[in-house]
């Protein structure tokens, strides 16, 4: 009760600050709290020219760090908002205003237990960059490397946990009350942008995943990721190398260092495509200034509190998607689509490759430098409602990365398309990993660890049916007035048989 009082009094504010920006519109779509939305209307500003989007992203970046956050995970949802909106949330800037050097110096001392003057030889105290969850410094250690400086924000953390349990609240109430949303997994939603909070919130996790980056393209020669210095680095402070050079967005500053736009751009499609197909681990957060070219030419990128995992089955199944797409061949787009589960099997294929094809027509009647697969991707995921299609976070999230590296190369050079420079690449991921060969290398492997577990499920097995035969048996004799003996199958038989035939039955299909 006294949650649901707290959430309602947090609920209207809310609702005032989005009629302020004259952005009441998630809350009218979702047809939660009318009441409070009433009431907001009554503060609404009028004569905005602003988009939807615009004036929600506006609204969001007023309210604070947490909802600044919830903009960006809402901008991969172009099936929960729609398109534009969620374009126009992609934009959403989490400059902030800086916290004092007081506090993160103070940061800095509690949490790796010495005085900044014993860590560093010198550090700035005005950051080079304040955003959401923590801000930058720039810095020196005492053996005289250059680094940068993360530190969290005071109090973020108990901040974040009040927004968090308002967001639960809200999913919750628009998964009971709405039915029609319950397909788009609102609860599931919100937990899952919990944990990349956490995560985010956590700067040991995002060392972490920086350093499995760089050992990801140990031996690539055109991609790095900053080293990190491990004996400065705690859950509230990263410290790491300071990259000197070039935001891959400046193509005016590439061409002026000498360097290649349509090289580096390559380079930035095959890291792409080595990070999501290779190694099913990706930088998430991929915008223009999160990713630098340095002296040599190599793309390295920063900022790794947003990671995305892809397992093996989804990498195929997204491959095989692409390069269907990039050939117009809708039947197969459809059919991969079917085969990994996305489209409930009641629907109908030769439909849903129709929706497919309306939806890649269009887009590849267009000369190819202004094709976007991230943007056909979108638009497909949006006919899941039409088929009854669960929603797939990991390709939201995925679609959200393609994007931003579409916007990097059209800035490098807008008369390319990124992903005809990695479909050769694709295409020969797809021969090594789904050929014949391949497959009939997998099947080998799964027979033989078939082979390898039979004799011990055989043997656990037997060691079940034999229990319950001789509980079976113990039961008989305790009866009052036992018939005559007779051999009996107890129910214990009866299943292990049956699990014993349904195992050999799938260890042979």
């Amino acid at each position: 009760m006294l949650r649901a009082l707290r959430n309602s009094w947090r609920l209207l504010r809310l609702a005032r600050s989005l009629a302020r920006h004259d952005a009441l519109f998630p809350l009218e779509v979702l047809g939660i709290a009318p009441a409070a939305v009433a009431w907001a209307r009554l503060f609404r500003r009028r004569g905005d020219t602003r988009r939807r989007g615009q004036r929600l992203a506006a609204a969001l970046q007023e309210m604070g760090p947490s909802f600044i956050k919830l903009g960006q995970a809402l901008s991969t949802r172009a099936d929960l908002l729609s398109a534009e909106v969620a374009a126009d949330l992609g934009d959403l800037q989490d400059h902030l205003p800086a916290f004092s050097a007081v506090e993160a110096r103070a940061t800095i001392e509690r949490e790796l237990g010495r005085s900044i003057d014993e860590l560093y030889a010198r550090f700035d105290d005005v950051p080079i960059a304040a955003a959401s969850i923590a801000q930058v410094h720039f810095a020196a250690t005492p053996d005289g490397r250059e680094v940068a400086v993360k530190v969290l924000r005071p109090d973020i953390v108990a901040a974040f946990a009040r927004d968090l349990d308002l967001f639960l609240w809200v999913a919750d109430l628009v998964e009971r009350t709405q039915p029609r949303f319950r397909r788009l997994k609102p609860v599931e939603s919100v937990r899952a942008f919990a944990d990349v909070v956490r995560v985010e919130m956590d700067l040991r996790m995002e060392a972490a995943a920086a350093e499995e980056l760089g050992r990801n393209f140990a031996d690539d020669p055109g991609y790095r990721a900053p080293t990190i210095d491990w004996d400065r680095t705690a859950e509230r402070v990263l410290t790491l190398e300071r990259v000197d050079g070039i935001a891959i967005g400046n193509r005016d500053a590439i061409v002026a260092a000498g360097l290649d736009p349509d090289e580096v751009m390559k380079r930035c499609a095959e890291a792409f495509f080595y990070q999501v197909f290779r190694d099913g681990f990706f930088h998430a957060d991929m915008h223009g200034g999160n990713a630098f070219v340095d002296r040599e030419g190599r793309i390295v990128p920063v900022d790794f509190g947003i990671m995305g995992r892809v397992d093996t089955d989804t990498r195929g199944y997204l491959a095989e998607l692409l390069v269907a797409f990039l050939r117009r061949d809708y039947r197969a787009v459809a059919e991969v689509q079917f085969r990994a589960g996305y489209v409930p099997a009641g629907q109908s294929i030769e439909v849903f490759a129709q929706a497919c094809r309306s939806i890649g027509e269009p887009i590849f009647g267009k000369p190819s430098h202004d094709i976007s697969i991230a943007r056909l991707l979108a638009q497909l995921l949006r006919v899941t409602e039409q088929f009854e299609m669960p929603v797939q976070p990991q390709l939201l999230l995925l679609q959200k990365t393609m994007l931003m590296a579409e916007g990097m190369g059209t800035k490098l050079n807008p008369e390319v398309n990124i992903w005809e420079l990695a479909r050769p690449l694709i295409e020969e991921w797809m021969r090594t990993h789904f050929g014949p060969r391949a497959t009939a290398q997998r099947a080998t492997q799964d027979l033989v660890q078939g082979l390898r577990r039979l004799p011990r499920l055989i043997d656990s097995l037997h060691l079940v049916a034999e229990r319950e035969r001789r509980r079976a048996e113990a039961a008989d004799r305790e009866a009052a007035h036992p018939p005559k003996a007779r051999p009996r199958i107890g129910w214990g038989e009866v299943i292990a048989v049956l699990a014993l035939v349904a195992a050999v039955a799938a260890w042979w299909r």
